[in-house]
């Protein structure tokens, strides 16, 4: 089987590409390496440098490989960047987005992953949030996820593209070969080891006035490996039969900021000072998800979920590359 993975350079992306292809799977990667790395990229599986806008390489790919399944990861992800571009959210994402799902029904992909977002939930009603919870984007970002939701909802109907839309949470930890290196980086965990590291000077919290225990925004992290799994069983659920679906993923749990900080102090050992700045727009005080659904229907279960072995995972993957994957 053929499995083309669009940003599969990237954080996420590649390692999943590493699982797929450690499992014997035929991976093509298609990435921009607008925040994707060379190194990052497997080296059992084909990259393609391209971009998801350039509809002739994109045809020309799925025209070669013939690809049975699509995972798609490619897209810009930033909640606060998307507040102030709209139009690179809701226009890039959602265009790109569209030529790769026409690419699908096109060459006949049967199947298709689609990374989606937690920001799905601006305002959820219940905590933790199951997948019935109403669609409430809290950004742009979000919208856009929904966006193309929609589409392959129809798109299931229409042309059979059988899907599995999964709503990530706070995506943390690496593998023992791929980690998470962005610029810029906005992700908690990455920012407060920069200081540990010696990177930064201090980390800042981005409002303390939450209705929170602590006052900072908690949030449901779940470690890579664990979303990894979770994008193989989608796929071999669909690969069996399984209808298209939409799951939240995470641990089912939510740690503050000030709480991550504290862990993080710990494996350290360094006192990573912080002050406190301005609530970001589109930033939720809570949000933590449900995650019954994929554990009873697909027998997902997160087997790195304590927060010092998702910390201590990224720690270890930053103390061997220092500088990220120019230092590897």
């Amino acid at each position: 089987m053929t499995i083309l993975v669009t940003g599969g350079a990237g954080y996420i992306g590649s390692i999943v590409v590493e699982q797929l292809a450690e499992a014997g799977e035929k991976v093509v990667v298609y990435d921009n390496l607008y925040q994707g790395h060379r190194e990052a990229v497997h080296p059992k599986a084909q990259l393609i440098v391209g971009d998801l806008a350039d509809a002739e390489l994109l045809n020309q790919t799925f025209a070669e490989h013939r690809p049975d399944a699509v995972m798609h990861f490619a897209s810009y992800t930033l909640v606060g960047e998307s507040m102030a571009k709209p139009f690179l959210y809701i226009g890039d994402n959602v265009t790109n987005g569209l030529n790769l799902l026409r690419a699908c029904t096109e060459s006949g992909t049967k199947h298709f992953i689609l990374s989606s977002t937690a920001n799905l939930f601006d305002d959820p009603e219940k905590i933790p949030i199951a997948e019935t919870e109403r669609i409430v984007p809290g950004s742009p970002y979000g919208e856009s996820k929904a966006i193309l939701e929609r589409f392959l909802y129809w798109l299931d109907r229409t042309d059979q593209l059988r899907y599995t839309a999964l709503r990530y949470f706070n995506a943390a930890g690496a593998s023992p070969v791929y980690g998470e290196d962005h610029e810029p980086e906005t992700h908690i965990i990455p920012l407060i080891l920069w200081v540990a590291q010696g990177k930064r000077d201090k980390f800042t919290i981005f409002g303390d006035d939450y209705p929170t225990p602590d006052g900072t925004c908690v949030r449901d992290y779940i470690h890579v490996l664990d979303l990894a799994q979770a994008h193989i069983l989608a796929l071999r659920a669909l690969q069996a039969g399984g209808p298209s679906r939409k799951y939240n993923l995470g641990n089912g749990q939510g740690y503050s900021i000030r709480q991550v900080l504290e862990v993080a102090r710990q494996i350290t050992g360094h006192p990573i000072p912080t002050d406190v700045g301005p609530r970001r727009p589109g930033d939720p005080a809570t949000l933590i998800a449900s995650s019954e659904a994929i554990k009873r229907e697909l027998g997902w279960q997160p087997r790195h979920s304590d927060l010092a072995q998702i910390v201590g995972d990224a720690w270890n993957w930053f103390q061997r590359h220092p500088g990220g994957y120019s230092s590897s």
